[in-house]
C-alpha cells in the first residue's frame, strides 16, 4: 500500500532526482558488496514442484523431492532426547530468562479505573544445564508423587520458563502433557481435565486462585496441584482429598538419590501433548502430538529460518498452550538460542502494565527472533499509523517519501540501510532494534499489515500456515520473497495436495492457477482427535503409502513458483438469497486495515444481506465524534446511530477502495463498546472470532439489524 504523497509537485520532483542520482551512485559497489544478485535470484527460483505432475499435486519443496524429512539429527527422534543434545551443546549458554519484578503498584485512570503497573529489572537467566537439571528434578519429583508413564498431566499456566521446564519434565519421563489455555472458561476447562482423566495439575498462584478453584469440585479425580510460583502459599479452602505442593518443594524430592530411577523414556510414537485448542466453534477438542510429530514440525520450521544459531534470542509471550508458540520456542531451544519471557502486558514500553518512563521486555531484552499473531502486528501497523499522524507535515512528508522509495526498493530485492538509519530506526525500536526475523501465524496476514511490517521493522515477514492437527508446520515463506498475501511453500516436513470442492467452485484445473481445499500430509501430522469418533476423525486419514492427511477446509491456490495462497475457506463461505457466495473471513481481513476499525465480525443469516459488528478504535472514533459534535460517555457514542449511519459510509468507502463487491459490503453495522478479548470468550487466544459464541452475544441486536423483534 503506497502512502499518500502530500507536497507540492516541483518539490516532489526534485526530491526524486536526488534519489535517483544517489541510487545511480551507490548501486554498483552496494550490489556486489550486500549478495543483492544472490537475493533476487532465491526470491524468484521455484520452491516447490508436484511430484506427481498433476496441478493438484502433491506439492513438495524443491530440497525434499524424493523424502520428506523427520528429524534435525540422526536418533534425535523424541523431544526429551532433541532437549538432551541441545544441553550437552551448550551448557553454560543462557536458555530460558525472567525478569525482576522492582516494584508494583495500582494507578488510577481518569475514569476512576484501576490499572496495575511495574517497574521491572534485568533478565535473570538458566543455562541450558540448569534447565535440563531442573527439568530432570522436577519429572523425578512427579513421579515419586505417584505421576505413571503414560499418564496424562496437565498444565494450566501462563507463558513464563517454569512452563517450559515443566513441560520438559513430562517429555523426559513419558507423560503426555496436557496443555489448556489460561483464557478458557470453566466448563471448558474442567470439560479438559475429565476427558483426560487427569490426578495432577501444574498451574500457577493466580490462575488457581482466579479460575481453577472454583472447578476443583467438578474434577472428582484431581489429587496433587503443583503450583510453579515461588513463595510459599497454604491453601486451606482447597477441597479435601487435593494436595498442594510448590514446584521447588516437588525439585528438592526429585534431587534425593532414592527418587532418582524413576525415568522410563518415551518412544517417537507416544503421547507428548494433547493440545486442547481454543475452538473458534464448540467444546475445545484435544489434539494428540506425538514426539515424532513434535520433532518433524520443528525440524521443516527450522529449515525456513536463515542462520539460525545460538546467538540469536527469542521474545516467548504468546500463549504456550498455542501451537505457534511452544513449537516457536521448542525450534530455539534444538538451536541453542536464548529464550527471554514477555506478556503482551508488558512487551513493549508503551505497553498496558509497563510504567510511564520505565522500559518493557523488547527494550531490555533486544530480541532478533519474533512470533506474532496478525491481530497484534494490526495494532503496531494502527499505532504507528496514528502517529504519522499527528506528525508536523515536514516530518510526515519525509516519513512518506521514505516509505514509498523503501518500498519500490524492496519490491525489486534491494535494501536501503540510509532510510532505515534515518528514518525507520525509531519504529524498529519498538521491538528492540535488532528483530532480524518476524514470523506471523495463527490467523492471515494482510498485504498491507505485511509491507508495513517489512518496511518500518526493517526484516523480512515470514507468514506461516499451519494448524495444531499438522503441529503447527505447513508453510512458511522464506524471508527473501518479499511479495506479500502468500504463506509460502511446504516445509521440508510436509506435502500439501489441493482436493476441488464443488460447491465453492474450486478445482485444481482451474487457470491461471489451481485451487481446491488444502490437505496437508508428512510426518507433522497429528494422531487425531482425543477420545473423538466420527465425522471429526474423518478430518484425518491414512493414504496407501501409510502417510497420515489431514483435511484443512481452508481453500488455496499455488503460485507458477510453488508458493501457496490461501484464498478461502470453506466454513467461513456463505450463500446470499441471490445466490452469491461471500467469504465471511476475506471481507473481515480486508477492512481491518481500516485505521477506525479494531476488529470486525460479518454475519448473514440467510438473507439479501450481510451485517456486521465493529470494535471501533478508540482514539479514532472519539476525534470523529468530536467532528460530528456528538457527545457522550464512550458507550453512549458507540450506541449513537448517527455515529452508526457514518462509521457505515467510512466502512463501505473502505470496502469500494479494497475492490469488494457490492454484496460483500455490509448494509447495516453495530459499533460494540467492548473489546473481544480471549478473556471476554469472544475470540481464542490466536484472536480468531468465535462465530458462535459472536452469534449469541448480539442476538438481540442481530434481530433488530434484520428487522427483527
Amino acid at each position: 500500500m503506497k502512502l499518500k504523497e502530500d507536497m507540492n509537485p516541483l518539490l516532489l520532483q526534485v526530491f526524486r532526482s536526488v534519489v535517483w542520482v544517489y541510487s545511480v551512485i551507490t548501486f554498483i559497489p552496494w550490489y556486489f558488496f550486500s549478495g543483492a544478485g544472490n537475493s533476487l535470484e532465491r526470491a524468484r527460483r521455484i520452491k516447490a514442484r508436484s511430484v506427481s505432475g498433476h496441478p493438484a499435486g502433491p506439492y513438495r519443496a524443491v530440497n525434499s523431492q524424493k523424502e520428506l524429512v523427520a528429524w534435525l539429527h540422526p536418533g534425535v527422534d523424541t523431544v526429551d532426547k532433541m532437549f538432551e543434545y541441545a544441553a550437552k551443546k551448550f551448557p553454560k549458554r543462557d536458555c530460558l530468562g525472567t525478569r525482576e519484578v522492582l516494584s508494583e503498584e495500582d494507578e488510577r485512570q481518569p475514569n476512576g479505573k484501576i490499572f496495575k503497573k511495574v517497574i521491572l529489572g534485568n533478565y535473570n537467566w538458566l543455562s541450558y544445564e540448569e534447565a535440563y537439571q531442573a527439568a530432570k528434578c522436577f519429572g523425578s519429583g512427579l513421579a515419586a508423587l505417584n505421576q505413571k508413564p503414560h499418564c496424562n498431566i496437565a498444565i494450566f499456566c501462563e507463558t513464563r520458563a517454569e512452563w517450559i521446564v515443566a513441560a520438559q519434565a513430562c517429555f523426559m519421563y513419558n507423560f503426555p502433557l496436557v496443555t489448556l489455555y489460561a483464557t478458557l472458561g470453566p466448563v471448558a476447562i474442567a470439560h479438559g481435565l475429565n476427558e483426560t482423566e487427569v490426578t495432577h495439575i501444574i498451574t500457577s498462584k493466580d490462575l488457581l486462585q482466579s479460575r481453577l478453584k472454583a472447578i476443583l469440585c467438578d474434577v472428582p479425580r484431581l489429587q496433587y496441584i503443583i503450583v510453579v510460583d515461588r513463595k510459599p502459599t497454604s491453601w486451606p479452602d482447597i477441597p479435601k482429598g487435593i494436595m498442594v505442593y510448590n514446584m521447588d518443594t516437588v525439585k528438592e524430592m526429585g534431587s534425593r538419590p532414592d527418587n532418582s530411577e524413576y525415568r522410563r523414556k518415551p518412544e517417537t510414537s507416544d503421547i507428548a501433548v494433547i493440545m486442547y485448542t481454543s475452538g473458534s466453534t464448540g467444546i475445545p477438542k484435544g489434539v494428540m502430538i506425538s514426539h515424532g510429530n513434535l520433532i518433524a514440525g520443528i525440524t521443516g520450521m527450522a529449515e525456513r529460518i536463515p542462520n539460525l544459531n545460538e546467538t540469536d534470542t527469542y521474545i516467548g509471550y504468546l500463549p504456550l498452550a498455542h501451537v505457534l508458540e511452544l513449537s516457536a520456542e521448542l525450534v530455539s531451544i534444538s538451536h541453542g538460542c536464548r529464550i527471554g519471557y514477555s506478556s503482551p502486558q508488558t512487551l513493549a514500553d508503551q505497553s498496558t502494565k509497563i510504567k510511564k518512563g520505565s522500559k518493557g521486555d523488547t527494550s531490555v531484552l533486544k530480541p532478533t527472533l519474533m512470533a506474532a499473531v496478525p491481530e497484534i502486528m494490526d495494532r503496531i501497523y494502527k499505532n504507528v499509523m496514528t502517529k504519522v499522524e499527528e506528525m508536523s507535515k515536514f516530518q510526515r512528508t519525509l516519513f512518506v517519501l521514505a516509505y514509498n522509495y523503501k518500498m519500490e526498493q524492496i519490491s525489486k530485492g534491494y535494501s536501503t540501510p540510509l532510510c532505515d538509519r534515518l528514518v525507520f530506526k525509531r519504529v524498529r525500536a519498538l521491538l528492540g532494534g535488532k528483530t532480524r526475523v518476524l514470523l506471523s501465524g495463527g490467523a492471515p496476514l494482510s498485504a498491507a499489515t505485511q509491507r508495513f511490517m517489512n518496511i518500518c521493522m526493517c526484516c523480512p515477514v515470514g507468514q506461516g500456515y499451519g494448524l495444531t492437527e499438522t503441529c503447527g508446520a505447513g508453510t512458511i515463506s522464506e524471508f527473501w520473497d518479499y511479495s506479500t498475501g502468500r504463506v509460502g511453500a511446504p516445509l521440508v516436513c510436509s506435502e500439501i495436495t489441493l482436493k476441488d470442492w464443488e460447491e465453492g467452485g474450486y478445482y485444481s484445473t482451474d487457470k491461471p492457477n489451481p485451487r481446491g481445499e488444502i490437505l496437508i500430509g508428512g510426518p507433522n501430522v497429528t494422531m487425531g482427535y482425543y477420545k473423538s469418533k466420527g465425522k471429526i476423525q474423518d478430518d484425518f486419514f491414512v493414504d496407501k503409502n501409510g502417510q497420515r492427511w489431514f483435511c484443512t477446509g481452508d481453500i488455496g491456490e499455488f503460485h507458477p513458483d510453488g508458493c501457496l495462497k490461501i484464498i478461502d475457506r470453506k466454513k467461513d463461505l456463505v450463500k446470499l438469497q441471490a445466490g452469491e457466495y461471500v467469504s465471511l473471513g476475506k471481507v473481515e481481513a480486508a477492512l481491518k486495515n481500516c485505521a477506525l476499525i479494531d476488529n470486525i465480525y460479518f454475519l448473514d443469516l440467510d438473507q439479501s444481506y450481510v451485517i456486521s459488528f465493529v470494535v471501533p478504535n478508540h482514539k479514532q472514533l472519539m476525534a470523529l465524534a468530536e467532528q460530528m459534535q456528538i457527545k457522550g460517555s464512550w458507550e453512549e457514542i458507540c450506541n449513537n446511530s448517527l455515529m452508526e449511519k457514518e462509521v457505515l459510509h467510512i466502512i463501505t468507502e473502505a470496502a469500494i477502495t479494497a475492490k469488494l463487491e457490492r454484496f460483500e459490503i455490509p448494509k447495516k453495522i453495530r459499533l460494540s463498546a467492548e473489546p473481544w478479548t480471549p478473556e471476554t470468550g469472544l475470540v481464542t487466544d490466536a484472536f480468531k472470532l468465535k462465530r458462535k459464541e459472536l452469534k449469541t452475544h448480539y442476538q438481540e441486536d442481530i434481530e433488530r439489524l434484520y428487522g427483527g423483534k
